[in-house]
Protein backbone atom coordinates (compact mmCIF):
# COMPACT_ATOMS: atom_id res chain seq x y z
CA UNK A 1 0.00 0.00 0.00
CA UNK A 2 1.32 3.71 -1.03
CA UNK A 3 0.22 6.80 0.37
CA UNK A 4 1.74 9.62 -1.46
CA UNK A 5 0.84 13.11 -0.10
CA UNK A 6 2.38 15.63 -2.03
CA UNK A 7 2.26 19.49 -2.27
CA UNK A 8 3.13 21.49 -5.26
CA UNK A 9 2.37 24.37 -7.50
CA UNK A 10 -0.28 23.92 -10.07
CA UNK A 11 1.17 23.80 -13.93
CA UNK A 12 -1.46 25.38 -16.42
CA UNK A 13 -1.55 23.74 -19.86
CA UNK A 14 -0.74 20.28 -18.88
CA UNK A 15 -1.81 17.80 -20.85
CA UNK A 16 -5.64 17.00 -21.05
CA UNK A 17 -6.28 13.79 -23.22
CA UNK A 18 -9.15 11.72 -21.93
CA UNK A 19 -8.42 7.87 -22.00
CA UNK A 20 -11.77 5.38 -21.22
CA UNK A 21 -11.10 2.01 -19.43
CA UNK A 22 -12.64 -0.49 -18.11
CA UNK A 23 -13.09 -1.61 -14.47
CA UNK A 24 -12.25 -5.07 -13.84
CA UNK A 25 -14.34 -5.62 -11.09
CA UNK A 26 -17.40 -4.65 -12.45
CA UNK A 27 -20.07 -2.28 -11.10
CA UNK A 28 -22.88 -4.70 -9.38
CA UNK A 29 -24.07 -4.68 -5.67
CA UNK A 30 -21.49 -7.25 -4.51
CA UNK A 31 -18.41 -4.46 -5.94
CA UNK A 32 -20.17 -1.73 -4.01
CA UNK A 33 -20.37 -3.36 -0.94
CA UNK A 34 -16.71 -4.65 -1.13
CA UNK A 35 -15.70 -0.80 -1.69
CA UNK A 36 -17.97 0.04 1.37
CA UNK A 37 -15.98 -2.77 3.31
CA UNK A 38 -12.15 -1.67 1.76
CA UNK A 39 -12.77 1.96 2.81
CA UNK A 40 -14.23 1.24 6.46
CA UNK A 41 -10.86 -0.98 6.87
CA UNK A 42 -8.49 1.38 5.52
CA UNK A 43 -9.73 4.35 7.23
CA UNK A 44 -7.36 4.95 9.67
CA UNK A 45 -4.82 4.69 7.42
CA UNK A 46 -5.75 6.68 5.07
CA UNK A 47 -7.49 9.45 6.89
CA UNK A 48 -6.19 9.14 10.07
CA UNK A 49 -3.27 10.93 11.12
CA UNK A 50 -3.03 13.53 8.53
CA UNK A 51 -0.12 16.23 10.51
CA UNK A 52 1.92 13.06 9.73
CA UNK A 53 2.25 13.00 5.88
CA UNK A 54 0.81 17.00 5.20
CA UNK A 55 -2.12 17.81 6.78
CA UNK A 56 -6.59 17.02 6.51
CA UNK A 57 -7.80 16.98 3.59
CA UNK A 58 -9.83 20.15 3.51
CA UNK A 59 -11.33 23.20 1.66
CA UNK A 60 -12.41 22.37 -1.82
CA UNK A 61 -11.37 18.80 -2.65
CA UNK A 62 -11.42 16.86 -6.02
CA UNK A 63 -12.19 12.98 -5.62
CA UNK A 64 -11.32 11.51 -8.29
CA UNK A 65 -13.05 8.20 -9.50
CA UNK A 66 -15.26 8.37 -6.31
CA UNK A 67 -17.06 5.29 -7.74
CA UNK A 68 -20.02 4.27 -5.16
CA UNK A 69 -19.18 7.17 -2.50
CA UNK A 70 -16.97 4.85 -0.17
CA UNK A 71 -14.44 7.11 0.47
CA UNK A 72 -16.72 10.10 -0.41
CA UNK A 73 -18.35 10.33 3.23
CA UNK A 74 -14.56 9.73 5.14
CA UNK A 75 -13.97 13.11 3.37
CA UNK A 76 -17.00 14.71 4.04
CA UNK A 77 -16.17 13.72 7.99
CA UNK A 78 -13.86 16.84 7.84
CA UNK A 79 -15.67 19.84 8.70
CA UNK A 80 -15.72 22.44 6.43
CA UNK A 81 -14.57 20.44 3.36
CA UNK A 82 -16.69 20.56 0.14
CA UNK A 83 -16.04 17.79 -2.48
CA UNK A 84 -16.51 17.47 -5.79
CA UNK A 85 -16.72 13.85 -6.71
CA UNK A 86 -15.97 12.54 -10.38
CA UNK A 87 -16.67 9.31 -11.78
CA UNK A 88 -17.38 7.90 -15.23
CA UNK A 89 -19.74 5.40 -14.65
CA UNK A 90 -23.01 6.68 -14.12
CA UNK A 91 -24.41 3.83 -12.26
CA UNK A 92 -21.70 4.00 -9.48
CA UNK A 93 -22.73 7.67 -9.52
CA UNK A 94 -26.41 7.31 -8.86
CA UNK A 95 -25.69 5.10 -6.08
CA UNK A 96 -23.23 7.81 -4.33
CA UNK A 97 -25.60 10.08 -4.75
CA UNK A 98 -27.77 8.38 -2.47
CA UNK A 99 -25.92 7.30 -0.03
CA UNK A 100 -24.96 10.92 0.62
CA UNK A 101 -28.31 12.42 -0.12
CA UNK A 102 -27.92 14.53 3.04
CA UNK A 103 -24.54 16.59 1.75
CA UNK A 104 -25.98 16.33 -1.43
CA UNK A 105 -28.50 18.44 -0.54
CA UNK A 106 -26.46 21.21 1.74
CA UNK A 107 -24.48 21.61 -1.37
CA UNK A 108 -21.63 19.92 0.51
CA UNK A 109 -20.88 17.03 -2.14
CA UNK A 110 -21.48 17.58 -6.42
CA UNK A 111 -21.29 14.68 -8.65
CA UNK A 112 -19.99 15.05 -11.99
CA UNK A 113 -19.64 12.19 -14.84
CA UNK A 114 -16.37 12.66 -16.51
CA UNK A 115 -13.07 11.45 -17.41
CA UNK A 116 -10.69 11.68 -14.84
CA UNK A 117 -8.22 12.45 -17.36
CA UNK A 118 -10.12 15.05 -18.86
CA UNK A 119 -12.23 17.36 -15.75
CA UNK A 120 -14.44 19.76 -16.37
CA UNK A 121 -12.78 22.52 -14.26
CA UNK A 122 -11.23 25.27 -15.15
CA UNK A 123 -7.21 25.63 -13.77
CA UNK A 124 -6.66 25.94 -10.46
CA UNK A 125 -10.29 24.92 -9.16
CA UNK A 126 -9.24 22.95 -6.23
CA UNK A 127 -7.17 22.58 -2.56
CA UNK A 128 -6.51 19.30 -2.40
CA UNK A 129 -6.79 16.41 -4.73
CA UNK A 130 -7.97 12.98 -3.61
CA UNK A 131 -7.76 9.62 -5.87
CA UNK A 132 -7.89 6.38 -4.18
CA UNK A 133 -7.46 3.10 -6.38
CA UNK A 134 -8.06 4.80 -9.62
CA UNK A 135 -4.71 4.79 -11.48
CA UNK A 136 -4.03 1.01 -11.02
CA UNK A 137 -7.47 0.91 -13.67
CA UNK A 138 -5.86 3.74 -16.26
CA UNK A 139 -3.54 2.50 -19.56
CA UNK A 140 -1.67 6.17 -19.32
CA UNK A 141 -2.07 7.16 -15.70
CA UNK A 142 0.43 9.97 -15.98
CA UNK A 143 -2.26 11.96 -18.09
CA UNK A 144 -4.28 11.71 -15.03
CA UNK A 145 -1.80 13.16 -12.65
CA UNK A 146 -1.37 15.82 -15.44
CA UNK A 147 -4.77 16.58 -15.46
CA UNK A 148 -4.99 16.89 -11.34
CA UNK A 149 -1.97 18.91 -11.16
CA UNK A 150 -3.72 21.32 -13.63
CA UNK A 151 -7.06 21.88 -11.71
CA UNK A 152 -5.01 21.81 -8.06
CA UNK A 153 -4.44 25.67 -6.85
CA UNK A 154 -0.60 26.53 -6.48
CA UNK A 155 -0.17 25.09 -3.11
CA UNK A 156 -2.66 22.19 -2.89
CA UNK A 157 -2.51 19.00 -1.69
CA UNK A 158 -2.71 15.42 -3.53
CA UNK A 159 -3.12 12.28 -1.90
CA UNK A 160 -3.08 8.83 -3.65
CA UNK A 161 -3.52 5.71 -2.49
CA UNK A 162 -2.67 2.85 -4.54
CA UNK A 163 -1.95 -1.03 -4.06
CA UNK A 164 0.40 -3.80 -5.46
CA UNK A 165 -0.64 -7.11 -5.62
CA UNK A 166 3.16 -8.17 -5.81
CA UNK A 167 3.41 -7.39 -1.60
CA UNK A 168 1.09 -10.10 -1.02
CA UNK A 169 2.01 -12.40 1.69
CA UNK A 170 0.39 -15.70 2.52
CA UNK A 171 0.65 -17.55 5.57
CA UNK A 172 0.61 -20.68 5.42
CA UNK A 173 1.04 -20.42 1.61
CA UNK A 174 -1.59 -20.96 -1.07
CA UNK A 175 -0.99 -21.75 -4.12
CA UNK A 176 -4.73 -21.15 -4.97
CA UNK A 177 -5.00 -17.96 -3.56
CA UNK A 178 -1.77 -16.80 -5.20
CA UNK A 179 -3.48 -17.94 -8.83
CA UNK A 180 -6.35 -15.80 -8.18
CA UNK A 181 -4.27 -13.36 -7.16
CA UNK A 182 -1.71 -13.60 -10.49
CA UNK A 183 -5.30 -13.91 -12.36
CA UNK A 184 -6.62 -11.02 -11.34
CA UNK A 185 -3.78 -8.96 -12.10
CA UNK A 186 -3.51 -10.35 -15.85
CA UNK A 187 -7.36 -9.71 -16.24
CA UNK A 188 -6.69 -6.04 -15.17
CA UNK A 189 -3.77 -5.52 -17.43
CA UNK A 190 -5.89 -6.70 -20.56
CA UNK A 191 -8.54 -3.86 -19.04
CA UNK A 192 -5.69 -1.66 -19.50
CA UNK A 193 -4.51 -1.12 -16.04
CA UNK A 194 -1.52 -2.16 -13.55
CA UNK A 195 -2.03 -4.11 -10.39
CA UNK A 196 1.67 -3.64 -9.34
CA UNK A 197 1.27 0.43 -9.89
CA UNK A 198 2.15 0.68 -6.16
CA UNK A 199 5.71 0.54 -6.34
CA UNK A 200 6.49 3.13 -9.42
CA UNK A 201 3.94 5.94 -7.81
CA UNK A 202 6.15 7.82 -6.21
CA UNK A 203 7.97 8.52 -9.74
CA UNK A 204 4.76 8.84 -11.24
CA UNK A 205 3.78 11.49 -9.29
CA UNK A 206 6.85 13.27 -9.20
CA UNK A 207 7.34 12.93 -12.98
CA UNK A 208 4.11 14.62 -12.59
CA UNK A 209 5.49 17.86 -11.80
CA UNK A 210 4.70 17.42 -7.89
CA UNK A 211 6.92 18.17 -5.26
CA UNK A 212 7.81 17.27 -1.70
CA UNK A 213 6.39 13.55 -2.10
CA UNK A 214 6.13 11.59 0.92
CA UNK A 215 5.46 7.74 0.64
Amino acid sequence: MDITITRGGARAGAERAGTRNGYVHGYGAREAERLTTQADVLASLVHGDREAVGGPVTGRVLEAGCGTGAQTGHLLAVPGTRVDAVDLSAPSLTRARARHAEATAAGRVRWHRADVTDLPFPDASFDHVFGCFVLEHLAEPHRALAEWLRVLRPGGGLTVVEGDHGSTLLHPDSGAARAVIAGQARAQERAGGDAFIGRRLAPLVRGAGFGEVVV
